[in-house]
């Protein structure tokens, strides 16, 4: 049985969810349960109920594999569990009040590129205030913070395959529209078109 998706889009979706630009200067702050640090292969793996901050930046999960470049950008891969997902949570440019946030069964975060991605049952959100604006759900969502750009495809191996589900984006008014304005009354007519004479029995 093919897995019906709740939201498909296939390509390019330009949503205006600029990423913090000062996140990128932040240090990175991990907290876990359990802690292995290779030092020659630069891998860090951490266990139990992982929360990693960037400045606006939040990562959670319960494990994590956090890889160093030589140039010391970090990668990130963290993994959920059955009954709870990987999340991500990042402020957006542009307002006091604005978010970015998704969860999927695997999310995986690179610092030097802001390329966060979402497979397996992956779901974003745009947020203003307490008001949620934009959503895409998919089997997979890349989320490019720095083009502004999400790419959304219907299998977890980020490719879109023929058959394997649908999807949906959900675009939400950016402002009320106007009631209509009130029409006033017209007279009663008369049987030739002209206004039926008042005061008469």
């Amino acid at each position: 049985m093919k897995k019906i998706i709740a939201i498909a889009v296939f390509g390019l979706v330009a949503l205006g969810a600029s990423a913090e630009k000062a996140d990128a200067g932040k240090r990175a702050v991990i907290d876990y349960g359990t802690l292995l640090v290779d030092e020659v292969a630069q891998v860090t793996i951490v266990t139990g109920n992982i929360v990693v901050t960037k400045g606006t930046l939040v990562l959670r999960a319960e494990k994590a594999v956090i890889k160093t470049s030589p140039e010391e950008d970090m990668q990130v891969t963290l993994t959920g569990v059955p009954g709870k997902m990987a999340t991500f949570r990042q402020k957006r440019d542009g307002g006091p009040e604005l978010w970015v946030e998704g969860n999927a069964q695997r999310i995986e975060y690179d610092e030097r590129s802001g390329v966060v991605k979402l497979f397996g049952s992956a779901h974003i959100r745009q947020i203003e205030g307490s008001n949620m604006t934009d959503e895409i759900k998919s089997e997979f969502i890349s989320y490019d913070s720095m083009r502004e750009v999400f790419t959304a495809r219907n299998d977890a191996s980020g490719a879109s395959k023929p058959g394997e589900g649908r999807g949906q984006l959900i675009i939400a008014p950016r402002k009320p529209r106007a009631a209509p304005a009130p029409t006033a009354p017209t007279a009663p007519t008369g049987p030739t078109g002209t206004p039926a004479p008042t005061g008469m029995p």
